[in-house]
């Protein structure tokens, strides 16, 4: 309810949808893992921006006025050169994980601002931010962290932040994001009894290697999965025929080894 009350205060009409709570129906149907209902309704209602948080609140996706999703990396990268160009992006750098698109990291790296790379996890975004005292950083999944406002995600913060941009540069959202090339990228989740280090497995190792070759220009991630019991096979390229056959074979590989 933080938000909408938040935006109204400020002058923005709020159309507010699944903001009735009654302790069961938690991320049902809505919010970042269902972006298809406020897709639907920004459509409906014609709309400037959705903004879709998680069930705690701390994560934030968007949706523009065309009814497209905006993910947590290019809410970053927008966000980034806003912050560089009006010199408060601290050591012109920006934390995220290995699950963050690799068009995201060239992109702002043409663009002169680094890119460190963590573990999957908010926390661990955070620990890196305060060890190498940057002041942004954040995840695919939307928890973006802005720490001169605060020490972890907060989606009312975040969506703040997109709404500022677009009342400075006068730009709809679809315009400000389509600037950020995404990768195709592809995830494989292959249950397995155990995850265990991958290097522990030549096979697979080998395969990865393989695949590598193969891929030329693009990012392999194979990693075990740190809630479920599962290997992740993560592929980006520039082609997707070329990703979902590599995350395949791969894929294949751990089935017959690990599983």
């Amino acid at each position: 309810k933080i938000t909408p009350w938040v935006l109204s205060e400020l002058g923005a009409e709020v159309i507010a949808i699944n903001d009735k709570p009654d302790g069961l129906n938690i991320n049902a149907g809505c919010g970042c893992t269902h972006p298809e209902a406020v897709q639907k309704a920004v459509l409906e209602h014609r709309a400037d921006i959705g903004i879709a948080h998680d069930g705690d609140g701390d994560r934030t996706l968007l949706c523009d006025e065309k009814g497209g999703m905006v993910d947590g990396d290019r809410i970053m990268a927008m966000c980034a050169l806003d912050m560089k160009k009006d010199k408060r992006l601290k050591n012109n750098t920006v934390v995220a994980t290995v699950m963050s698109n690799i068009g995201f990291e060239l992109f702002l790296k043409k663009s002169g601002i680094k890119v460190i790379r963590t573990s999957v996890g908010d926390r661990y975004v955070v620990e890196e931010m305060v060890r190498k005292d940057c002041n942004l950083g954040g995840e695919q999944s939307g928890h973006i962290i802005f720490m001169d406002h605060n020490t972890t995600g907060d989606g009312a913060i975040t969506a703040l932040q997109v709404l500022a941009i677009m009342e400075k540069t006068k730009k709809p959202l679809s315009k400000l994001a389509s600037v950020v090339p995404i990768y195709p990228q592809i995830l494989v989740n292959v249950p397995v009894k155990r995850p265990k280090k991958i290097e522990k497995f030549p096979s697979v190792v080998e395969a990865i290697e393989k695949a590598g070759k193969k891929l030329k220009s693009g990012r392999i991630l194979v990693r075990p999965s740190g809630t479920e019991p599962k290997i992740r096979v993560m592929v980006e390229g520039d082609n997707m025929n070329r990703i979902t056959s590599i995350a395949d074979e791969i894929a294949d590989v751990i089935r017959s080894t690990m599983a």
